[in-house]
């Protein structure tokens, strides 16, 4: 009869060095029981049952989003004999276990299952490669097994992708890049840079030394350059964030071109407020933008200019302290400082 179930038991004496459960332990960056409910729910495998301790069932639960799952913290073994009575015959995990090399191998120590890492970092690049995915330095990359990598895209050296990224087609990635949870569009270039929790359109440039904090979307055609952060914004299409720019909390149209040493002033030290710049807008360089605050649809801002209320469209922003010179006095400088001496 085909197995539709699974048994866990994870055990107090199956832990790391740190005394955590060496199922909830990470492999390429996956708890390794998460990693197996993956492989168990692709083979058919609905319900599965988990014997734990109290303190690791909300992180076990957590592994095991996708499963019918029963977890037993108490009266383990007659809650494991009452499940098999309903399921009948299931696949039985007494020792941690991890998928690579195909098969679902067993372990005993964390020494082993760092050993096994590496077999599993090799695995997954495999996988990858055999799709078509160009690796450039297999040894020196590292993939999530939950990752997902369209087949035409280029990985180079010193790349890392964790979670649940997806890397779309024609994608050049790294080097040196890591990627976390992201969605990345069809034909984008990461260079040098980091990247979390955001969706990136297709066609944009990342990098190098960006850093893209959580919660960003970035639409197609975008520029994010060198030293840029990203923050909790949305980027419209086409616009330039070039160099040296921090963009917090802000709704950004398309178009928009951000000169370098632009901040969005996005807190108080008490509260959060978000920025809202229309499409087509110019930033000039060396920008305060004190939010919450508005910039409308094809305006100018000067450089150096602190902006602290609404800027109509199409208008122009000046906030800057009006040029003093001096005549002759840096001449007048030297002469009583070198006098002195």
């Amino acid at each position: 009869m085909e197995q539709k179930a699974a048994i866990f038991l994870i055990e107090k004496e199956a832990v790391s060095p740190a005394g955590r459960p060496l199922m909830l332990e990470k492999v390429m960056f996956c708890p390794v029981l998460e990693w197996m409910g993956e492989v168990l729910a692709a083979s058919g495998i609905k319900r599965v049952f988990v014997a734990c301790e109290k303190e690791w069932e909300e992180e076990i639960r957590g592994c095991l989003p996708q499963m019918d799952l029963t977890v037993a913290t108490e009266n383990k073994e007659a809650e494991k004999d009452k499940f098999l009575e309903e399921v009948g015959s299931c696949m039985m995990f007494e020792r941690p276990a991890l998928p690579f090399h195909g098969q679902i191998g067993e372990f005993s120590t964390f020494k082993e299952l760092m050993d096994a890492s590496l077999y599993c970092r090799d695995d997954i690049l495999k996988h990858h490669v055999m799709n078509g995915v160009a690796v450039i330095d297999p040894g020196n990359t590292y993939v999530d097994p939950r990752a997902s990598i369209d087949p035409s895209a280029t990985i180079l050296p010193g790349t890392i992708i964790r979670g649940r990224s997806v890397i779309g087609p024609g994608c050049e990635i790294g080097p040196n890049t890591m990627i976390t949870d992201c969605v990345v569009g069809e034909g984008t270039v990461v260079n040098q840079s980091q990247l979390n929790g955001s969706t990136i359109g297709s066609g944009v440039r990342i990098g190098p030394f960006a850093y893209v904090r959580p919660g960003c979307k970035v639409a197609d055609g975008a520029k994010i350059g060198d030293f840029v952060e990203l923050k909790n914004s949305t980027i419209g299409e086409k616009t330039s964030v070039a160099h040296l720019t921090y963009v917090g909390d802000s709704d950004v149209g398309a178009g928009v071109n951000f000169g370098c040493g632009t901040v969005t002033t996005n807190y108080d030290g008490d509260k959060k407020y978000r920025c809202t710049i229309g499409d087509r807008s110019f930033i000039g360089c060396n920008t305060n933008l004190i939010a919450p605050v508005t910039v409308g649809e094809g305006a100018y801002i000067a450089a150096g200019t602190t902006v602290t209320k609404e800027v109509p469209a199409d208008s122009l922003a000046i906030g800057r302290a009006d040029q003093v010179v001096k005549e002759g006095w840096a001449a007048k400088r030297r002469a009583i400082k070198h006098s002195k001496y």
